[in-house]
Formats: structure tokens, C-alpha cells, sequence
């Protein structure tokens, strides 16, 4: 979301000097967030929440040869959600795919709810929709499903911040689903508490073709777990895991390991426990990158444990700058984003990459004989299903 930000900045500053009378409007979370710094020189119009209606209004506006208003602020009605027209875009050849059992095979993306029940001080969500989430109604996804199908889907990605928000409306979507299209599978993000809450449910997910579930784990510090209100501890992660486990799902978990409360010890802890818990072929590298966001408005500003370490406001980075009180992580942070980057160019086993990674903050922790710790991948082994392109916040 905050790289689709970044790019869109770019693309509007180039189309504002091809054709300095065009309209641009920006939408989603972080323009929300950012609206100050984007209105005037870049954009026309902010637009978050459930904002179609209100950009139709806005087309209707300027068919009028009304201005448009810079008016701001999120849209929580609900919408009617008709099924979304598909004419026009890219084939699903031009977007990730999902790489399975040695091939790959097209997917299509679908949202069966969206916002948020939960107020996780980090997300971007809750500044926005303030603990609201509106379900998309059923009929609606299962249509925009068989157009996916029809264009040739195999998988299908549910982009929901939560599929489990509301987990009587996704099982009976997936239900449904299943019965008309039983090789379609597909992967869903729920959060770790949802898991452990909604356990019972997990190996019907698994029956109606689920292959992976994405879930924010975060950290597994308690401390860091605490500071960032996310609803779950590091025990509870083991008991999700297993969870996952018994219903023959992989967990691909998400990180943010580079926050001001998280030490050197903390982030080897995470590397070894997914090394332990053989979930090396389940973490894309770019999770161990990941540094904490405090974009303006999040809900981090209106705690004091952030205040310490907070700097000033970059604007055009979309974030509060802030220092770790130990040099060493901001150095870290900054080595193993070079390291992965340049790994992904290479197209780098993503083991062998992590591997890399682990030896690398082996030795910046001072610990001994890191490089004998760590043996390499082998390369003809069974890789769990994931998506060809990394999914991270």
C-alpha cells in the first residue's frame, strides 16, 4: 500500500507535466493518511473508504464543468456493490500467479469484505475505517468469481485486511464456491487471534480448497507485540501454527521485525524460530526488510511508547522518521534490505537468501560460528504454494 503510494507520486507527477489540466484523484489508505502533502501540486482529490460513489459523484461533477472539491475525508456507507466490470483490464497473464507443484497456474483476485473490525496501532485500516468492515455481498463475489474463472483462473487471492472478520459470511462463500468449482482453490489473510478463536473452522477451509493462509504475525516479542495492540502474544503464533498444521494448511506469515522495540536478540530469535519451525520455504526474504511505518494520522502518534524514538515528518517518505536506540538495527535494517533486493534480482533461492540473512545478523549480534549454522537448501524439494509476487504491508 505504501509502495503503490510511492509509485502513484511518481506516475501523477509525470502525467501533471504531459497535461497540466488533468484531474487526479488519489484513493486508499495511505493517500488518506497523506492527503495534506498530496492536495495542490499533485492531486485534485483525496478519495478513501468506500469510495466509488463518491468518485462517481465526482465524474458527474466535472461533467457539469463543476470544479472538483479537495474536500477530504473517509467514505463508511455501505455501497450496493454490483459486480464489478472487468472489460478493459490487463489478461490475469500479466499479474501474479500462484506457483504450486512445480508450475504455475493464473489467479484472480476478489474481496468478499473490506475495513476492519480490529484497531492494530500500525495499520493503516483503523486511522480510516475506525473498527468498521463492510461485507460484500455473496451473490456479488460469486459472480466476480465466475468472471475470474471464465478468463481462466485456477486460484483465486482473497484481498480482504481479514477474510475471517465476519467467518459466517466467508464460510458460506467458500462453501458455495466449492460446490461450483471444486479444483478451484484459493489463499485467504486472517489474523493470528482469528485463527486461535475460530479454530473449529480452520479444517473446513482447508476441505473447500484453501492452500495458504496469509496472517500478520508480526513479531514474536511480547513486548513489541504489546506496543503495536495486536490482539495476540507469541504463544498464541504457536498455537496458530499448529492450528494451521493439523488442517494440512501452510502459514505464510507476515513481519515487521525493525521496530524501536525489538532488539538484535529479538530478530535472530525470529530467524531461528523459523528455521525451527521449518518455515524457511514459507517466509518470503522481504519480510525479515520490513521497519515500521508511522505514516501522519496512525494510531502509533497517540501512544507515548513511540514518542521516545519519534523524529520529524518526512512528507514525501509518508512517515514520522525514527532511530533505534541501538545503531546497530538501523544499520541492519539497511544491509538486509540490500541484501534481499539484490537477492530477488538474481532470482535467488528464497532459502538460500534467508540463510544469508541469518548469517548476516548472526554476526552483528557477536555470536560465534554463525556460518557453520546454516546449511544450504536443497534445491529439488517440495516448495508449499505461495503467489509469485510477495504480499507485504
Amino acid at each position: 500500500m505504501h509502495t503503490a503510494l510511492r509509485l502513484g507520486v511518481h506516475a501523477a507527477g509525470r502525467i501533471r507535466r504531459i497535461n497540466p489540466a488533468c484531474r487526479i484523484v488519489f484513493h486508499g489508505l495511505y493517500a488518506e493518511l497523506n492527503a495534506t502533502h498530496l492536495l495542490g501540486e499533485l492531486a485534485d482529490v483525496v478519495l478513501s473508504g468506500e469510495a466509488e460513489g463518491a468518485l462517481v459523484a465526482l465524474a458527474e461533477r466535472l461533467d457539469r464543468g463543476e470544479p472538483p472539491s479537495p474536500a477530504h475525508g473517509p467514505t463508511l456507507e455501505r455501497l450496493p456493490f454490483p459486480v464489478p466490470s472487468r472489460e478493459g483490464l490487463p489478461a490475469l497473464t500479466r499479474y501474479a500467479s500462484l506457483a504450486h507443484a512445480g508450475r504455475h497456474v493464473l489467479a484472480g483476485y476478489v474481496e468478499a469484505s473490506r475495513g476492519c473490525l480490529h484497531m492494530c496501532l500500525h495499520c493503516p485500516i483503523p486511522p480510516v475505517y475506525d473498527g468498521r468492515f463492510f461485507a460484500v455481498p455473496r451473490d456479488a463475489v460469486l459472480d466476480d468469481v465466475r468472471q475470474l474463472v471464465a478468463a481462466g483462473a485456477q486460484h483465486v487471492t482473497f484481498g480482504d485486511p481479514d477474510f475471517l472478520n465476519g467467518p459466517g459470511h466467508a464460510l458460506k462463500l467458500v462453501r458455495a464456491l466449492h460446490a461450483e468449482f471444486p479444483a478451484l482453490t484459493y489463499d485467504c489473510t486472517t489474523k493470528v487471534e482469528h485463527i486461535v478463536r475460530h479454530r473449529g473452522l480452520i479444517p473446513e477451509l482447508a476441505t473447500t480448497g484453501c492452500l495458504f493462509v496469509v496472517s500478520a504475525v508480526e513479531s514474536l516479542s511480547d513486548v513489541v507485540l504489546a506496543n503495536l495492540e495486536k490482539g495476540h502474544t507469541r504463544a498464541d503464533v504457536q498455537v496458530a501454527l499448529d492450528v494451521l498444521r493439523r488442517a494440512g494448511i501452510p502459514l505464510r506469515p507476515s513481519f515487521v521485525p525493525f521496530t524501536p522495540w525489538a532488539g538484535i536478540d529479538d530478530y535472530v530469535d525470529l530467524l531461528d524460530w523459523v528455521e525451527r519451525e521449518r518455515l524457511v520455504d514459507q517466509v518470503d526474504p522481504v519480510q525479515f526488510t520490513i521497519r515500521l511505518l508511522v505514516p501522519p494520522g496512525s494510531l502509533l502518534l497517540s501512544r507515548p511508547a513511540i514518542r521516545p524514538f519519534l523524529g520529524e515528518l518526512d512528507p514525501a517518505g509518508f512517515s514520522y522518521r525514527w532511530t533505534h536506540p541501538d545503531p546497530r538495527m538501523d544499520a541492519l535494517q539497511r544491509d538486509v534490505s540490500s541484501l534481499a533486493e539484490q537477492a530477488a534480482r538474481l532470482d535467488e533461492d528464497p532459502a538460500l537468501t534467508i540463510g544469508r540473512i541469518r548469517a548476516l545478523a548472526y554476526a552483528r549480534a557477536g555470536r560465534p560460528d554463525a556460518a557453520g549454522r546454516f546449511r544450504p537448501p536443497a534445491p529439488e524439494r517440495s516448495i508449499p504454494p505461495r503467489l509469485t509476487e510477495p504480499w507485504f504491508c
